[in-house]
């Protein structure tokens, strides 16, 4: 099959560009002819280019053309777009229209009906715009970068492919990660027979043998306010815990939280490790005893959960979105009310005082990562969803 992935690629690297390069390994080892468009907005670096971007997120006729020419060049069977906004657009779908090519999207956030792009708010759940036409009320609050002017771009842009219908008619399919984000886009309005499920995978080297020979925990994630980091470090400092800590990644919150460690004097118990290529981070999470996924927002996945999984180690994770699908309660891991450092710290001094319960529940984690989450596995659903698309263009992918 020859496959088009549309990308546009953020600033700062994400758990979304992983997985588009995975797929793309995946797509071409099981023998797939695979092109990547691709754009960046490390071009956006001044405040008349942020400008033009969030406005050109509306419709981006240059984009149109640039995907036109390599649907010409390549002749693919099918387009998959993972990130459109800002610089590649909607525009991209009609470009796909034109040429009578079938398009699935997969969708890595809650963009097509949130500014913000999370259903995120002053740090609290928020889904004022969840199926709204326009969702106005995001212009209010600048959700959107904090701008209100830039806001307005990005609801001008929801609210025209709303009205226009660009994300019930243009796109074949759309693909979510988990079923909570499934449903939340049907309410948003995306018809219900267009949305499947799934999930990412953990595309690695083997993971052989447990270790988990590190007597601490670990958090793997960017230091933003959206990720819980928050959450986490108030539970050690209320609480006092002592189960050592290691902190992987890096973020504008990195040295507020370090300070605040500091002064609580538990630099000797939370490491801030900051960020690691793949192989350091798996390594750290196969000698760890539990990874703790603290996110204050409903998320679509989570990357770093199925990584966990995959090492044999449990996930105490938010009781909230998708984490609370992916992470059974007792089974794979504990969950704990998103936002509460107190039954955060609970949990905590239950895993650290439970090893034996802790390993059964890493053990059954091992489990379901071989049954849902390999590449074998996840290339299966792929297919049948490209071949489900394709059956409507009467035409064999």
């Amino acid at each position: 099959m020859k496959i088009l992935i549309a990308h546009n690629r953020y600033q700062f690297a994400a758990g979304e560009e992983t997985v588009v390069y995975a797929e793309r390994a995946l797509l071409q080892q099981k023998g797939n002819d695979v092109s990547l468009v691709e754009v960046s907005n490390d071009s956006i670096n001044s405040g008349w280019s942020k400008l033009k971007a969030t406005t050109s997120a509306i419709y981006s006729l240059s984009a149109k053309r640039l995907l036109s020419a390599e649907i010409n060049r390549f002749q693919p069977d099918i387009v998959h777009v993972h990130n459109f906004f800002p610089l590649l657009s909607p525009s991209i779908y009609d470009a796909c229209i034109n040429a009578q090519i079938p398009v699935v999207q997969t969708l890595h956030n809650y963009r097509l009906t949130c500014p913000g792009a999370k259903l995120l708010r002053d740090g609290k759940i928020c889904e004022d715009c969840l199926g709204k036409k326009v969702p106005w009320r995001g212009v209010l609050h600048g959700c959107y970068r904090d701008s209100q002017v830039q806001s307005a771009a990005v609801a001008v842009m929801v609210a025209v492919h709303q009205i226009r219908g660009t994300w019930q008619e243009r796109v074949d399919a759309h693909i979510t990660l988990t079923d909570f984000q499934r449903q939340k886009m049907i309410q948003a309005g995306l018809p219900e027979s267009k949305v499947y499920v799934k999930p990412n995978f953990l595309f690695e080297p083997s993971l052989k043998g447990s270790k988990h020979s590190g007597n601490y925990a670990l958090f793997v994630g960017r230091l933003w306010e959206e990720k819980g980091i928050v959450t986490l470090i108030d539970a050690y400092i209320q609480a006092g815990l002592t189960l050592p800590l290691k902190v992987i990644g890096d973020g504008p919150l990195q040295p507020i939280l370090q300070r605040r460690v500091q002064s609580a004097g538990l630099e000797h118990v939370i490491e801030f490790v900051g960020w690691k290529e793949k192989s350091e981070v798996l390594v750290l999470m196969q000698n760890s005893q539990f990874l703790i996924f603290p996110s204050i927002w409903y998320e679509t996945f989570g990357l770093s959960i199925i990584e966990a999984f995959a090492c044999g180690i449990p996930v105490l994770a938010s009781r909230l979105g998708c984490m609370a699908e992916l992470v059974e309660d007792g089974v794979t891991g504990l969950h704990f009310e998103a936002g509460n450092a107190i039954d955060l710290a609970t949990k905590i001094a239950w895993a650290q005082t439970h090893p034996t319960e802790v390993a059964k529940m890493g053990k059954t984690a091992s489990k379901v990562y071989e049954a849902r989450y390999t590449p074998e596995t996840n290339y299966s659903q792929l297919m049948a969803i490209y071949d489900k698309v394709c059956e409507k263009y009467s035409v064999s992918c």
